[in-house]
């Protein structure tokens, strides 16, 4: 007789407690089970109800294909996963990855284990100037690869970023003074807005039905910010 799947929600973080408590991994569903009813170590992973594949709210056709997306100093530590539960990040990736077919949705490779090429979820905002609000307009897919072109700044403090503009380029087909040209702009784009507080807007999230927990003022943000930016690499 098959094995029944009885789903859990459980948080990367946790998972080694849930493993010793009895849960065991679907590797082709991506997720922890509980074998059988009943299991009461187990009852602190049920899982909550799914989250829609589609955001009330949200704009899958925004930001769309691979470009350098750096967000501000003065936003930094507001992102999704920092302002939910673990588990309901777990929720969320979950649903991201399989509305994406568990595959990146701009270059569309899956999760390669031998290159240790991972799907992540990435956040897309919109920043409006005259309100100074940071607008959560969608969640996306990308493997570490387009995730890492992406965050090309993170790239350059890590010593990746050759890998990050080879990727970029890549993927787009932009020549190296295109693709110099681009990430130019996208640093004088950050730059402009680095020096300005935003107040942020998660109600794609809440409008889904996820918690959040309150974000660090802008005040703290730029203080934890600025200790960032003067760590050595």
């Amino acid at each position: 007789m098959p094995e029944e799947r009885i789903w859990l929600d459980v948080p990367y973080a946790e998972k080694d407690d849930a493993k010793a408590a009895g849960a065991r991994w679907d590797p082709a569903a991506k997720r922890w089970y509980a074998p059988r009813v009943g299991m009461a170590a187990l009852v602190g992973w049920a899982p909550a109800a799914e989250i829609p594949a589609v955001l009330p709210g949200e704009d899958r056709s925004f930001g769309a294909g691979l470009f350098v997306d750096l967000v501000p100093s003065s936003c930094w530590f507001t992102n999704v996963r920092s302002c939910i539960t673990p588990r309901d990040w777990e929720r969320l990736r979950r649903m991201l990855t399989r509305r994406a077919g568990q595959l990146c949705e701009i270059c569309g490779r899956p999760e390669a284990r031998a290159t240790r090429r991972w799907l992540e979820a990435h956040e897309r905002w919109h920043y409006e100037p005259a309100t100074r609000t940071q607008s959560l307009r969608r969640l996306i897919c990308l493997c570490s690869d387009c995730h890492l072109s992406t965050h090309y700044g993170y790239a350059q403090v890590t010593g990746r970023d050759a890998d990050a503009l080879a990727h970029l380029r890549a993927v787009t087909g932009m020549t190296p003074e295109q693709a110099a040209a681009h990430i130019r702009d996208a640093f004088a784009v950050w730059r402009d807005r680095s020096s300005q507080d935003w107040t942020l807007d998660l109600g794609l999230l809440t409008r889904a039905g996820v918690t959040l927990a309150p974000p660090p003022g802008p005040s703290s943000r730029r203080s934890e910010a600025a200790r960032q930016l003067r760590r050595p690499v």
